[in-house]
């Protein structure tokens, strides 16, 4: 009877500290992007491979929630609002206008990592680069700082452009400072730049009659803009069609038919962004991690393209190229 009492007692002794001990807690992230699910597919993947790649496993080590804004700002404030009553341990955001959704609704309450900025410290979501100062860190890409390059290149694809349309979002912080800058690049180069607002999906057709009925020979369009970004086949086509040159900020537009594209990777960017994710979720402290800047811009060009639109591109561009689509 004594070994029998002393059985129950080890396992009602070892039945309460199991009770006693919690469960680990998995860490739950965020990921808040203006885009369709389609747009951003490739992106998210990216972001989830290099968590694999540090070694956590969804599900079981970590949760992901994924809000898409479809292309409709007007959906971000409720989505970030969503992500934040379920209490993120950090949030992923892609574009200028969900972090301004995201902070405004998250406070200083919940870390933010930047996955994709046009300029974070000209938008006012960080006090420097170098000391970000609050719950926001992550990645600039500095698209306003390539602006000026960007109507250089189309300028050398086409030695006598004078008409140059800007597709752009006024309702973009990051999107204005491009426009800026690009302003000051077509004085310098005698070049009239044409404003064609695109802020919601409605826009766009408008957006492309404007484009021809103001005779423009060729298109830019910066980054951060969602709506664009998600109708990329369509633009892309629009292009072709009317034999419009174009160049674009990232090598995510090269598949849908882009005729060039000069820009950090967006890839890179979401991977970069997990590595962010990483250390906050060790610790870190987002006020002591400084905001990345590219270090790498990449050239391509689609011959496929050029071919179609009857043009040349010059050796000396070609030669630059980082990587070319024959």
């Amino acid at each position: 009877m004594r070994r029998i009492g002393l059985v129950l007692v080890l396992i009602l002794t070892a039945s309460l500290a199991a009770e006693g001990q919690q469960a680990p807690k998995i860490p739950k992230i965020g990921l808040l992007t203006l885009a369709t699910p389609a747009a951003a597919a490739p992106l998210v993947e990216a972001f989830r491979q290099e968590l694999r790649a540090l070694g956590y496993v969804e599900g079981k080590t970590f949760v992901l929630q994924i809000r898409y804004g479809e292309a409709k700002a007007e959906r971000l404030r409720e989505l970030a609002r969503d992500l934040v009553a379920l209490k993120m341990d950090v949030i992923v955001v892609a574009q200028d206008q969900a972090v301004a959704a995201v902070k405004r609704e998250a406070g200083t309450t919940i870390p933010i990592v930047m996955s994709n900025s046009s300029d974070p410290v000209g938008t006012g979501f960080v006090a420097s680069l170098a000391h970000p100062g609050g719950n926001i860190t992550g990645l600039s890409n500095v698209s306003p700082e390539l602006s000026g390059k960007r109507l250089e290149l189309l300028r050398q694809v086409l030695p006598g452009l004078s008409r140059v349309a800007f597709l752009w979002n006024p309702d973009v912080r990051g999107n204005l400072l491009d426009y800026k800058e690009t302003e000051g690049a077509a004085r310098s180069l005698r070049v009239e730049l044409q404003s064609v607002e695109v802020s919601s999906d409605e826009d766009l057709d408008r957006g492309f009659s404007a484009v021809m009925a103001q005779h423009a020979q060729a298109l830019i369009l910066p980054a951060g803009n969602a709506v664009a970004f998600s109708k990329r086949p369509e633009i892309a086509r629009f292009a072709q069609r009317n034999r419009l040159a174009a160049i674009y900020p990232n090598n995510d537009w090269m598949d849908a038919g882009g005729l060039m594209s000069y820009g950090p990777s967006s890839a890179a960017m979401y991977h970069r962004a997990a590595i962010y994710v990483d250390r906050i979720l060790k610790g870190a402290k987002p006020a002591d991690l400084p905001v990345e800047r590219p270090t790498k811009f990449e050239l391509v060009i689609n011959l496929k393209t050029a071919k179609a639109l009857r043009l040349t591109i010059p050796p000396s561009v070609l030669g630059r190229a980082d990587q070319v689509i024959e």
